[in-house]
């Protein structure tokens, strides 16, 4: 089932469409950079672009960082947000169910697609963005970190790795409202729609300072923090503070997706 899934999402020109897209967009910032000299100079400016602009090694986190707050959640709304409802809408998903399948198992299948696309996506824009960092700003010896301490190769894909599971497990939790959505409703549109709505909601709040009390919980208040790794030493505070709330979150929405899949009849 599992394998079916993951055959039937790799099919799809849209999965390849969004995955060119978000490697395309940190590639069109770094060919801008790199031709334009818009970026500030050595010790100017934001420190991490500064950084980027000296060793290319370091671009891959940045175009992470590009794609993270808008592109990146669509794409996953939309492809978790299609899961479900998706092939309810077309009828699908009613025949798949007559067949002696248990409906947690084509749920896992689902999910486990959905997580594929993820990782591969985020991959992608990591590898692509490595490439073409090297290539046009050059790849040194040693990087500066945020801290202005020296990092090796070594270190900068090290932490770079980690930026790519911190932000995948973000991603975890964009997919797990879309997710749940896409249990509830047969229009896939309306599931994507909503879980990027909830994300607004949450960056909205992130913003107001007469949110403070709720600040802390939010999915989105510690999407960035993934900035902390290139710190010298690392500040993992906020950093383990957004695993824990992105796994709250992911426990409880999937585990309420879970049971409406199980009870609710979304076959009709």
């Amino acid at each position: 089932m599992i394998r079916v899934e993951i055959r039937k999402l790799m099919r799809r020109p849209r999965t390849w469409i969004s995955i060119v897209l978000l490697c395309l967009l940190p590639a069109i910032v770094a060919v801008l950079l790199r031709v334009t000299h818009l970026g500030p100079r050595p010790g100017e400016g934001p420190a991490f672009l500064s950084a980027v602009l000296a060793n290319g090694t370091l671009f891959p986190a940045a175009a992470l960082g590009i794609v993270l707050p808008l592109f990146l959640p669509v794409a996953v709304a939309v492809i978790a947000g299609d899961a479900v409802a998706g092939e309810a809408s077309v009828g699908t998903l009613r025949y798949l169910l007559t067949r002696p399948v248990g409906r947690t198992r084509v749920l896992v299948a689902k999910l486990v697609s959905v997580l594929v696309f993820l990782f591969v996506a985020v991959s992608a824009v990591a590898v692509t963005a490595y490439v073409i960092g090297t290539a046009l700003f050059g790849s040194q010896p040693l990087a500066t970190s945020l801290s202005g301490a020296p990092l090796t190769t070594a270190q900068v894909v090290q932490r770079t790795v980690v930026v790519v599971l911190y932000i995948a497990w973000s991603m975890i939790g964009v997919a797990s409202v879309a997710l749940l959505l896409s249990t509830i409703t047969d229009s896939a549109l309306g599931a994507a729609i909503g879980a990027l709505a909830a994300l607004v909601l949450s960056q909205v709040l992130v913003t107001l300072d007469a949110a403070n009390a709720v600040k802390p919980y939010l999915p989105t208040r510690y999407w960035l923090s993934w900035v902390d790794l290139f710190r010298d030493p690392i500040l993992w505070s906020d950093i383990e503070r957004g695993v824990l709330v992105q796994g709250v979150y992911v426990v409880v929405l999937l585990g309420f997706a879970w049971a409406n899949f199980m009870t609710k009849d979304i076959t009709s």
